[in-house]
C-alpha cells in the first residue's frame, strides 16, 4: 500500500504542473498503468495454492526427499535377483545380527525404568509414539479432514451356503479446503443374514488385481492348496462378519502418487515434509475411519473389530493396531521389513531396500536418513516396540514356512519376526498378559498361542490362509457374540 501511495501521490504531482491538452488523459493511463503494477505486486505477497497437484514421478519425488535431507547417496539395498553376486540377501543367522542391543520398551527417555502400567501408558507409549511418527511413519496431519459415508448399494447375497447382506460403501473425504483432489474410500462389509443383533467383524485390507490378473502356478512338491471354506466363510460359520477395505483407493501405493490421495490433498497437491506421513500409515488412517463408520452401524458390534492384512498390507495392519486402540485384535500376515521385522536385522529384505524409490512411499521421508548417512542401529525404535504398542490386545503375528516346497521364503525373514515379538514380551506382561511364552523358535505348524502375544508359520507360501483356523481359535478367548435380549430369555426357559 505503501508503493500504491508513492506512485499515486506522483501523479497527482504531475497533474498539478501539467496544463496542455492531452497530458490528463496521459497522466490517467499512467495512474492506471501504476494501479495495476501495485495490485500485482500486493497479490504476490499472498502464497497461492497450486490450482493442480504437482505431478512427479516416483524416482523424482525420491530424489526430491533426498535433496531436502541433504543425502547425496543411499546404501543399495538387498537384490535376490543379482547375478554377479554383489547385493545378494543374507540368509546366514551367523551375519544376521550386526546390532544386537534393540532400544529397551520399558526405559524413558531420561534413563528411569518403566515399572507399572501408567507410567507405559502416560509417559512411555508417547514417547515411542512420537519417535515412529517422527522417522519411521511419519504424522498424520492435525487438519486432516473428516469423511462422508454413503452406502452405494445393498445387495443379499450367497457365500457358499451362507445367506449374507452386502453393503457397498464409499467415504467421501471433504475436499473443500482443496477441491482439486478427490478422494473417496471403498469399503464393502458383509453380515450374516440371520443375524439377529450386533455381529464381530474382520476387517481385511483387500488388493485389487488388474483384470486378467492370475497367480502363478505352484512349484512342483508345494503342499496342495487348502480346500473347504475360505477366511470369509469361516467367519460367517461362527455368525461373525466381514469388511473388505482397499487402501489403494485412498492413497496409491506407489512414490507418484503422494501429490494426490489423501496425502495430496492434506498437502493441496504438494511433496511432502520429511516428517510427513507415508502410505502405511494413511492407509491405517482409513482404516480408523472404516471403524467410524462401524460405531454407527447397527449390525456390528463395532467394540469386537479386528484387523487382518498380508505382506505391505500386513504392514498396514499392524500399524492400524499400534495406533489405534479401538481395533480389539489383530491378525499380522508375513509384514516382513517396515512390519514386525527388526529394522536391525541384517536378514533378507533390508531397511535400504524399502528407502529405495520403489517402497519409500510407505514411510515417512525420514525413514531415507537410516540408508544413507545413518545406519538401522540408529533408530531410536525397532518393530518391537511397535507390536508394544499393540499392548495388551491379543497381536497373532503369521508367516509361511521359510524353506521347503511351496514356502513363503526367507526375504520376509520369519526368525526377525519372532525376534521382535520375543522383545515386546515385557511390554505385555506388565499390562497383565501373557507373551509368547518362549524365546525358542517354534518349528513350521508349532502354535504358540498361549498367551495375547501369538506367533505361527504355516507350511505354505505367501498368504495368511492356512493360518485362518488357528487364528480364529485363538480370537474365540477374546471375541463373543453377544446375545439378544430375546435370546437370554429363551436360555432362561
Amino acid at each position: 500500500m505503501q508503493l500504491f501511495k508513492r506512485n499515486k501521490s506522483l501523479v497527482d504531482r504531475t497533474l498539478g504542473l501539467s496544463h496542455r491538452a492531452g497530458v490528463f488523459v496521459v497522466c490517467s493511463i499512467a495512474v492506471s498503468a501504476m494501479l495495476l503494477s501495485s495490485l500485482t505486486f500486493a497479490r504476490a505477497q499472498v502464497p497461492q495454492v497450486n490450482p493442480t497437484p504437482v505431478v512427479l514421478t516416483a524416482e523424482q519425488d525420491h530424489q526430491l526427499m533426498m535433496d531436502q535431507l541433504q543425502i547425496t547417496k543411499l546404501r543399495p539395498g538387498a537384490n535376490p535377483r543379482s547375478t554377479d553376486g554383489a547385493n545378494l540377501p543374507n540368509y546366514d543367522e551367523a551375519k544376521a545380527n550386526p546390532y544386537p542391543n534393540l532400544p529397551d520398551p520399558l526405559t524413558l527417555k531420561n534413563g528411569k525404568k518403566v515399572k507399572e502400567a501408567r507410567t507405559w501408558w502416560n509417559k512411555r507409549r508417547p514417547e515411542i509414539i512420537e519417535d515412529f511418527d517422527r522417522e519411521i511413519y511419519g504424522r498424520v496431519p492435525k487438519n486432516a479432514p473428516g469423511v462422508n459415508w454413503e452406502i452405494v448399494s445393498t445387495t443379499p447375497e450367497k457365500n457358499g451356503d451362507f445367506a449374507v447382506v452386502t453393503k457397498k460403501l464409499s467415504g467421501h473425504v471433504d475436499n473443500s479446503a482443496y477441491p482439486a483432489i478427490k478422494v473417496d474410500i471403498e469399503l464393502t462389509l458383509t453380515i450374516p443374514a440371520n443375524a439377529t443383533g450386533p455381529v464381530p467383524l474382520m476387517m481385511e485390507f483387500g488388493f485389487v488385481f488388474p483384470p486378467g490378473f492370475r497367480f502363478p502356478a505352484p512349484p512342483p512338491g508345494a503342499p496342495p492348496a487348502p480346500t473347504g471354506p475360505n477366511w470369509q466363510q469361516q467367519l460367517l460359520a461362527k455368525g461373525w462378519g466381514y469388511a473388505i477395505l482397499i487402501p489403494t483407493s485412498y492413497q496409491a501405493d506407489n512414490g507418484a502418487g503422494l501429490t494426490q490421495g489423501i496425502i495430496g490433498l492434506c498437502n493441496k497437491g504438494k511433496p511432502r515434509r520429511a516428517d510427513d506421513w507415508g502410505a502405511l500409515r494413511a492407509w491405517a488412517w482409513g482404516a480408523s475411519r472404516a471403524l467410524d463408520y462401524f460405531e454407527t452401524e447397527k449390525s456390528v458390534d463395532a467394540k469386537q473389530v479386528g484387523i487382518e492384512g498380508l505382506s505391505r498390507y500386513g504392514k498396514a495392519a499392524l500399524v492400524t493396531m499400534a495406533y489405534d486402540q479401538r481395533f480389539v485384535i489383530g491378525f499380522i500376515g508375513s509384514s516382513g521389513e517396515g512390519g514386525a521385522k527388526l529394522h536391525r536385522r541384517n536378514f533378507g529384505e533390508l531397511v535400504e531396500n524399502v528407502a529405495g524409490s520403489g517402497e519409500y512411499h510407505w514411510m515417512a521421508g525420514n525413514f531415507l536418513k537410516y540408508a544413507g548417512p545413518l545406519t538401522p542401529d540408529d533408530l531410536p525404535v525397532d518393530a518391537h516396540e511397535l507390536i508394544a504398542l499393540c499392548a495388551p490386545r491379543p497381536t497373532f503375528i503369521s508367516y509361511g514356512a521359510a524353506i521347503g516346497p511351496g514356502a513363503e521364503g526367507q526375504w520376509v525373514d520369519q526368525r526377525g519376526s519372532f525376534l521382535a515379538a520375543v522383545a515386546a514380551g515385557p511390554v505385555f506382561r506388565l499390562l497383565g498378559k501373557k507373551d509368547l511364552g518362549t524365546t525358542e523358535f517354534p518349528p513350521v505348524e508349532t502354535a504358540l498361542v498361549s498367551g495375547e502375544l501369538a506367533f505361527r508359520q504355516h507350511s505354505g507360501g505367501h498368504t495368511t490362509g492356512p493360518n485362518w483356523p488357528t487364528f480364529l481359535v485363538f480370537a474365540d478367548r477374546y471375541i463373543k457374540i453377544k446375545q439378544t435380549p430375546a435370546e437370554r430369555s429363551e436360555q432362561k426357559d
